[in-house]
């Protein structure tokens, strides 16, 4: 038998690619399509412009568009805080919400301007129960002394011994929680 000539060659060899086909890199990618998309950009202008040229384009004056309005709007009072179910610790509670809201001072219970004092502000949330103020105090002046050691002779003394009220408002919120705690 005879093998044809046709069956017995083997297809050639793909051709290698030219070195001037070869895929561009990625700068020369990179700038094609910024090249591509500024002309499309450019087109969209002048297709934006033609659809719009129409339109009126008179100037607006803000004032009369803007409005504010001329007094300060100020929030409306936020309800006392109701965290806290235990008396003693509630009544902590809004003590320190009445000393943020009121101001603070030291020197007397309460100032000419409204301002109260950490034993103002639980004697006015107490509202005639001596006894709740007191445990309130008591509560309080303990927080004090775990905070700053059993140096401390009374709350008045602390607070008097204050700056701001930052710390004395602070305080409260301890005292509340130590309260809570306690369960009083």
């Amino acid at each position: 038998m005879t093998v044809s000539a046709r069956t017995a060659t083997a297809p050639p060899p793909p051709a290698a690619p030219a070195a001037d086909m070869a895929e561009p890199g990625l700068e020369a990618r990179l700038a094609a399509r910024l090249a591509d998309m500024t002309v499309r950009l450019e087109e969209a202008a002048v297709a934006h412009e033609v659809r719009t040229a129409h339109l009126s384009t008179d100037p607006i004056d803000l004032a009369e568009v803007i409005t504010a309005p001329h007094a300060p709007v100020t929030a409306p009072a936020a309800a006392p805080p109701t965290t806290y179910r235990t008396p003693v610790a509630a009544l902590l509670e809004r003590a320190h919400y009445r000393l943020e809201t009121a101001g603070w001072c030291k020197g007397a219970l309460t100032d000419a301007a409204g301002a109260l004092c950490l034993m103002g502000a639980i004697r006015m949330e107490a509202r005639e129960d001596g006894g709740l103020a007191a445990s309130a105090e008591t509560v309080l002046l303990d927080a004090i002394r775990r905070e700053f050691g059993d140096d401390e002779p009374s709350v008045p003394a602390f607070n008097d011994r204050q700056r701001d009220g930052r710390l004395p408002a602070r305080m409260l919120r301890r005292a509340a929680g130590l309260a809570d705690a306690r369960f009083l």
